[in-house]
């Protein structure tokens, strides 16, 4: 089956390069007085690392296991 952006190459391109602009304008400088409000722990991707890992460990322990902490399935289920 030929592909409808093979045959129309320069429609590819510009939605392409539509992509990488729309993409692209996400991006934007942080002015200074905006890195305190940045650097709260609420604005973290982990906001208690050590309580989640200390839940990792303990969940560990549990299923005789380690790693695959997103994952379902597996040892004897009481957890």
């Amino acid at each position: 089956m030929f592909c409808y952006y093979m045959k129309y190459p320069s429609q590819f391109t510009k939605l392409f390069f539509l992509g990488i602009t729309l993409l692209a304008s996400g991006c934007t400088q942080v002015s200074p007085w905006e890195r305190g409000t940045l650097a709260k722990p609420q604005m973290a991707l982990d906001p208690r690392p050590v309580l989640n890992s200390l839940n990792a460990h303990v969940y560990g322990s549990r299923e005789a296991a380690s790693g695959g902490g997103s994952a379902g399935g597996g040892g004897c289920g009481c957890y």
